[in-house]
């Protein structure tokens, strides 16, 4: 064997390999979730923001400790008449001061800075719980376009055969022009909703390319395959439950509640300025003495002492900076408010979608088998000369439009799921379950319309407690 041929054979064997390196990676709907996780711009800022939070809280404790404060002067007059003082004046100190009392200002600057600090965490669960939906919401709609091309395909290789039966019933002359400029058009009207369906499916792939943080300028718009299919998801929660949950859950609640507190803390150390202050310092001196029948002209020594302050009065401006905290502490409690009842909205408005949903499929799935007997009906009836062409065109208009309805149902099902599971705080076993069910689904694997109705047939959706 020679050497040029083992050459050959080794490239042969590593083609496929080299080919799968290359390609592009294939993620399901939890891959693409945690990727988001990682590389969103948003959630990105919001952890920035904690770090800057833990440096606030950092500077806030540093009340506690003591302080290592250095000062000094030096000056040197010009001696206008004789004197025995010396020209020259200095002082050096280095000293440790430790405050005793603030009036609480130290305490509460400490509790503010927690409370920011645990607000930033809700904040970033916010973003992340919402970025999450919006990856969810994206993903289902780049599954929702994928399978409209499918749709469309199959409708347009429909309306090419009839239009090649047309031609060829035309050249035999069994029928006019008319059937087969009919035939023609159909297919015209047809094959823009393709190209359509065509466009929107790179559009989601450009948004979810936003979301995940990735740049697609230096390979396109498709920079993933997407593993899965648009299936029904077959769970009915309540809409008490929900409520109670999102009420309990939702970071943003937590973090309205922690503003109201934090302006609570801050009328407290503006209430300080009020109050005495009380600080203790010991260190060392270096100083000069400028009278010589007094000692030496360089003087030294240890100083302890004590330094206290009460403002009686401030000309009204520790007054003003309470009244503005007093109204931003009710300001928060009003958004406080304002957030529950845009949660609660936010609930019941994903609940209707979630009943438009289910009532849809209810009535498109059976009407999607009816489409296809009737199809089946009319080209029968045309080949016995029961039917007209009007009946076949028809037909497989009423095929595509009963498909694309039954498919935006399910994604409009999933997409209500998506915004009660981000209300409830539930995401995780949600995109556990997703992930293990898409996995099992090739992304290039066109469906048949066996499996397609199959996998949005709704189960029978329990009574639901009002």
């Amino acid at each position: 064997m020679g050497p040029l041929f083992r050459l050959a054979l080794f490239a042969l064997i590593a083609l496929p390999s080299i080919a799968i390196a290359n390609g592009a990676p294939r993620y399901t709907i939890a891959d693409v979730v945690r990727l988001a996780r990682a590389q969103n711009p948003e959630i990105a800022i919001a952890r920035k923001k904690i770090q800057a939070a833990r440096g606030g809280q950092l500077e806030a404790r540093s009340g506690y400790l003591p302080s290592v404060v250095s000062g000094g002067f030096y000056r040197r007059g010009a001696v206008a008449q004789s004197s025995q003082l010396r020209p020259e004046d200095y002082n050096a100190s280095l000293k440790v001061v430790e405050n005793l009392y603030t009036g609480g200002a130290t305490s509460n600057q400490v509790a503010i800075a927690r409370l920011t600090l645990a607000k930033q965490i809700d904040e970033l669960q916010a973003v992340t719980d919402r970025v999450t939906m919006d990856v969810r919401l994206a993903f289902y709609e780049l599954l929702l376009n994928r399978e409209k091309i499918h749709v469309r395909e199959q409708s347009v290789a429909v309306l090419r055969e009839e239009l090649k039966s047309q031609r060829e019933r035309l050249s035999a002359g069994l029928v006019g022009p008319l059937d087969a400029s009919r035939a023609e058009v159909a297919l015209a009207n047809e094959e823009p909703e393709l190209v359509q369906a065509q466009t929107d499916l790179r559009n989601s792939f450009l948004r979810l390319n936003d979301l995940c943080g990735i740049d697609g300028r230096s390979s396109g718009d498709r920079q993933f395959e997407a593993v899965g299919s648009l299936d029904y998801e077959p769970r009915h929660p309540t809409l008490n439950d929900t409520l109670a949950r999102a009420l309990i859950n939702r970071p943003e609640i937590k973090s309205a509640q922690k503003d109201v507190v934090i302006e609570e803390k801050q009328l407290e150390v503006d209430r300080s300025a009020t109050r005495p202050q009380v600080e203790i310092f010991s260190g060392y001196q270096v100083y000069s003495e400028r009278d010589p029948d007094v000692g030496p002209a360089f003087n030294h020594g240890y100083v302890v002492g004590l330094n206290a302050s009460w403002p009686l009065f401030d000309g009204f401006a520790t007054r003003g900076r309470m009244q503005a905290t007093r109204a931003r502490r009710e300001g928060a409690v009003l958004a406080l408010k304002a957030v529950r009842l845009g949660i609660e909205s936010e609930v019941r408005s994903a609940f209707l979608d979630l009943e438009q949903a289910d009532s849809v499929l209810q009535a498109q799935t059976k009407n999607v088998q009816t489409a296809d007997e009737s199809l089946a009906f009319a080209k029968s009836n045309f080949a016995a000369g029961l039917g007209t062409q009007l009946d076949i065109l028809q037909a497989a208009a009423d095929v595509t439009r009963t498909r694309t309805t039954r498919l935006s149902a399910i994604y409009l099902h999933n997409a209500a799921l998506a915004r009660l599971d981000r209300a409830s705080g539930g995401e995780s076993d949600v995109l556990d379950r997703e992930d293990r069910s898409s996995k099992t689904v090739e992304p290039n694997d066109t469906p048949s319309d066996e499996q397609l109705i199959r996998s949005s047939r709704p189960p029978a959706a329990p009574e639901r407690k009002k």
